[in-house]
């Protein structure tokens, strides 16, 4: 029996001869990651993968953005207060299953990144299996020009496709590069124009969906174990200095000032 996929608010998920799409439908707001949607991420990877309907996932943003990233307006209104505390204890044990979940997954995913990826958006096209970005994409990790740690995944994950020195430069800069960048230093795997996104990773999928399935998912999940080791060395760590720079002023006040459309003063605290 397939799951019930009507139960997710924030995100679409539709199902085509073997292959499902599963989009960020928040298009409104960039796609950014508020808690509600990252608590349908920790959870729809189980779903997919027990979906006998499912051979391959392809993971999209709606409208013009795969993802801005974390929701920063939210960041601002919960600094300082029960809910940002709270938010702070939980968001470890949540990140882990999410992340988990996308590697666990049995199917391959294909991120098909259609716009600006940025963050933890760039963090979730990254640990897809196979990716297929924008050529005129802006692509990077910024959480430095916030004021938090580059903690949920970036840190994992940037250093196993580009290296230790590139990735601090980038994680520690936040600068964004665009998707003929991103694909020219290896952090994706094809570049295509923004009309042809979508075509180029269903034309993956479907390559993909008729390969022996077992033999995929299993080289995928054995490839992943390694992914996995490093999620399981950093992650505790990285996740934990993010909450610790969630809650400190330098964070509050670049908050406020991209809020304001100012230049924001760091005092280091």
């Amino acid at each position: 029996m397939s799951p019930d996929y009507s139960r997710y608010k924030y995100l679409d998920i539709q199902r085509s001869n073997g292959i499902a799409t599963l989009t960020l439908n928040q298009a409104d707001n960039r796609n950014a990651v508020h808690a509600e949607m990252h608590g349908e991420l920790e959870h729809v990877w189980r779903d997919l993968g027990s979906d006998p309907e499912v051979n391959v996932i392809v993971f999209t943003g709606a409208g013009k953005t795969f993802s801005a990233g974390g929701d920063i307006k939210r960041m601002a209104a919960r600094f300082g207060t029960d809910e940002g505390w709270d938010y702070s204890l939980g968001i470890p044990a949540a990140t882990h299953r999410m992340f988990e979940g996308i590697l666990d997954v049995k199917q391959p995913i294909i991120a098909a990144v259609n716009g600006d990826a940025v963050g933890l958006g760039a963090t979730l096209a990254l640990f897809a299996d196979i990716s297929v970005i924008a050529d005129t994409a802006k692509f990077g990790d910024s959480h430095v020009k916030v004021g938090l740690v580059a903690g949920d995944g970036g840190a994992v994950v940037w250093p196993l496709l580009v290296g230790p020195a590139r990735a601090k430069e980038f994680l520690m800069r936040g600068n964004l590069v665009s998707g003929t960048e991103a694909h020219a230093l290896g952090l994706v795997n094809h570049v295509a124009p923004v009309a042809e996104v979508m075509q180029e990773a269903m034309k993956i999928a479907t390559e993909l969906n008729g390969l022996p399935p077992l033999a995929v998912r299993w080289t995928k999940l054995s490839i992943n174990k390694w992914i996995k080791h490093q999620l399981n060395l950093i992650l505790d760590a990285s996740i934990a200095y993010e909450m610790l720079s969630i809650n400190s002023h330098d964070h509050h006040e670049a908050t406020k000032a991209f809020i304001e459309k100012r230049k924001p003063v760091y005092k280091g605290r």
